[in-house]
């Protein structure tokens, strides 16, 4: 079996294709600018790679060309599209629809009411798999959703304090997201501990970033709410916020309520807090050590912030047997991880600083008297997916 994981922008379409039977990655590759004049086209099979640009109207085209890269008789790796068993998608917000679905009419009905909630996700998925539904019938698509890791939260912390008939009817829940990357640190981690029932905290850190408590494999607490704005401050997004500020905003901005969601969503986190500087933590250090005050401030209000919700988990948790550091930043954000880990030994959590700083790959850097395993894990959400997909697939 041949799955197709595809990972889909407004105007862009990137994808990996997997050999199931080996879980062996066979190509990768994508295509940018989909409906510009001109649009370009990669593909790396092996050592082979190719970059072209062409005409791209639309996601199904894209769709086309790629697999025309992946057919070329000099160089793919497949004999014929038919191959390809599935697409997979890792798709961000279902509502009332989670956990991995054929994509039909109510699977797409369910996102669009979440629209509002996932505004820079769920629309240019819900385009593209509708119009791959029509233009390539002959596939099957699979929407794998990132809610769905978290579906073993329990009810105490899922709900938010408003009136529960609010939760129920409108489903304003926390449900979490960074579902497939929080499920690879979960498998992964108990795969290179050699035990199943680790107390495990996945730390998501990059442009977009959560925390995740998982027990014997299952999540239990997850940073992010009910939309992935929320949790700690991302690299544009607010984070955490205060609805009463709100209508003050409205007020004072004469900004509309759209207009100030849009603002925070776009302008917020750490591109907001260091003055518009940048959301990019590399620029950020950069910057805080040549004296930028902002730059210093929103890295220390990002660490602070992964520190407050790390201390939440480990009393969720009762402790912790590991720590896991993945995404961009928690991959290779050494001064992060060191600051994050900082004066924690009463708490049995101490980094050994050389293994932190020559850390790459899958690495461990707690130091010999650490009770809590320290970990750097690169994440792969794409295999999850295509795991996912398969397993739908063979129980239908």
């Amino acid at each position: 079996m041949k799955v197709l994981v595809a990972n889909l922008g407004s105007t862009s379409f990137k994808y990996r294709l997997f050999d199931m039977d080996s879980e062996t990655q066979l190509a990768r590759g994508g295509i940018d600018r989909i409906g510009s004049p001109e649009s370009s086209c990669s593909v790396q099979i092996g050592d082979w790679k190719e970059e072209v640009t062409a005409h791209v109207p639309d996601h199904a085209v894209a769709v086309r060309k790629c697999l025309s890269q992946l057919t070329d008789p000099d160089h793919g790796c497949l004999k014929d599209a038919a191959e390809v068993s599935a697409i997979g998608f890792k798709a961000v917000h279902g509502g009332r629809v989670s956990g991995v679905q054929r994509v039909n009419n109510d699977v797409l009905e369910a996102m669009a009411e979440m629209n509002d909630v996932a505004p820079a996700h769920n629309p240019p998925y819900i385009a593209a798999m509708r119009l791959l539904s029509e233009q390539l019938p002959e596939i099957p698509l699979v929407a794998a959703f990132e809610t769905g890791f978290h579906a073993t939260i329990p009810d105490r912390n899922r709900y938010y304090g408003i009136p529960k008939s609010w939760s129920d009817e409108f489903q304003i829940k926390k449900w979490g997201f960074h579902g497939a990357s929080h499920r690879y640190i979960a498998t992964r981690s108990a795969e290179l501990l050699g035990r199943d029932d680790l107390r495990v905290i996945s730390c998501h850190l990059g442009g977009s970033s959560s925390l995740c408590a998982i027990n014997h494999r299952q999540s239990v607490a997850v940073t992010m709410g009910m939309s992935p704005q929320t949790g700690l401050p991302q690299n544009n997004r607010v984070g955490d916020f205060d609805p009463y500020a709100l209508p003050l905003l409205m007020q004072r901005t004469g900004k509309s309520l759209t207009e100030v969601l849009a603002h925070i969503g776009n302008h917020g986190g750490l591109l907001g807090l260091s003055n518009g500087l940048s959301g990019d933590m590399r620029d950020l250090e950069e910057a805080a050590a040549q004296g930028n005050s902002d730059a210093k401030l929103a890295l220390d209000m990002y660490t602070s912030e992964v520190r407050r919700y790390l201390g939440g988990m480990l009393v969720e948790l009762g402790g912790a047997d590991a720590i896991v550091f993945t995404g961009g930043i928690g991959e290779n954000g050494k001064q992060l991880r060191k600051d994050v880990c900082a004066n924690l030994q009463e708490l049995g959590i101490e980094l050994d600083e050389a293994k932190n700083d020559s850390a790459k790959g899958e690495a461990s850097f707690h130091s010999d008297n650490s009770k809590t395993q320290l970990w750097v894990i690169p994440t792969n959400e794409e295999i999850i997916v295509a795991r996912q997909t398969r397993q739908l697939l063979e129980s239908t």
